[in-house]
């Protein structure tokens, strides 16, 4: 179903209300899970919402947490979370991140000891709309099976990286996998099927429908043996740049998904060594290059990472954000509570 962005905003901000976070925290939220809704990333916006709700009940997630800097070094800085908003902590992370690339040409933000961002993506296209490179990732508890396993024993680990192309930014955000678990469950609810194998059945089989593989828990790394090294990778890093909990330490807390993880933020100025023109032009040579490539179905011309994603928020600003019937019932139902505050 379609609903306006205004109206999901709205509703949504009045479910976050009721959770008990202040009007500012509310609002920052809501703005960025209808976002990423509206940017055809439902499985972490507005899909999220129920799973906000059950982790600030269980005192997962501390609402009044806010980061606290622990350490800075050159173009640098260490915070702790508090086990706060990830949303929010995330979003300081990476305008610290913007603010340090400003003075040195790069900044390093990481921070331990936090809760789910979402959508990782949000915070590249944060620092690349600033005008600078932005790469990120977080660390989660183990969801995925190491090559050659049966059973989880690795984070998704997504990884985000952005280049601020002023015709159009270039952004890749993926997770670790195939396709995360929140994808798997947008086609669940579809009633569809996966457009390419995800993942495993509990018989140890290939397969597309999404249903088999979150009962399995076995989803597909990305490039098989390629992917899940990469996330065993990247949660080393992330814990030891934040100093923080890498996911092994995570799966011993048992506090759902990616509670007291650790988060990279990197800003680079993308003008450090050429001009702005030599930049810019470079990279739109290179765009060129790509939607000339010759394409094997003549009605999906190739397209570079985020073209897509600027073409569905054009869309569903002007025609409504698609939200599962479902989920937006859950939501409608929190947004209605008595305001507990």
């Amino acid at each position: 179903m379609l609903i306006g962005f205004d109206e999901l905003k709205t509703t949504t901000k009045k479910a976050f209300l009721n959770l008990g976070l202040d009007e500012e925290q509310a609002e920052i939220c809501a703005h960025v899970h209808c976002s990423s809704s509206a940017d055809g990333v439902e499985s972490h916006g507005i899909n999220r919402v129920i799973r906000f709700a059950d982790y600030v009940g269980k005192g997962w997630i501390n609402i009044k947490g806010k980061p606290k800097l622990l350490k800075a070094k050159g173009v640098s800085e260490n915070y702790d979370g508090e086990l706060g908003i990830g949303v929010i902590n995330a979003l300081f992370c990476s305008e610290r991140s913007i603010n340090l690339a400003k003075e040195h040409g790069l900044g390093l933000v990481s921070i331990k000891n936090t809760t789910h961002w979402m959508r990782g993506g949000t915070y590249a296209w944060k620092i690349a709309e600033a005008g600078f490179i932005g790469i990120n990732w977080i660390n989660t508890e183990s969801c995925m099976p190491m090559w050659g396993s049966d059973v989880q024993s690795v984070g998704n680990n997504p990884f985000c990286i952005a280049i601020p192309r002023e015709n159009g930014e270039v952004v890749v955000d993926m997770a670790m996998s195939q396709y995360a678990y929140g994808k798997l469950g947008v086609y669940r609810l579809a009633g569809k099927k996966l457009p390419f194998p995800g993942g495993f059945d509990k018989e140890g089989n290939l397969t597309s429908n999404p249903a088999l593989i979150e009962e399995s828990r076995r989803i597909l790394p990305t490039g098989y043996w390629k992917g899940s090294s990469l996330a065993l990778a990247l949660d080393l890093a992330a814990a030891a740049i934040s100093n923080g909990l890498c996911g092994s330490d995570m799966d011993k807390n048992n506090h759902g998904s990616c509670t007291g993880c650790s988060q990279i933020f990197i800003a680079i100025d993308p003008y450090l060594f050429g001009t702005h023109d030599e930049i810019q032009g470079m990279f739109n040579r290179r765009i060129e290059a790509v939607k000339k490539a010759h394409s094997i179905d003549e009605n999906h011309p190739v397209k570079y990472p985020g073209e897509s994603t600027l073409e569905r928020r054009k869309k569903s600003m002007s025609e409504g954000v698609n939200v599962d019937p479902t989920v937006w019932e859950k939501v409608c139902e929190l947004a209605n509570k008595t305001n507990k505050k």
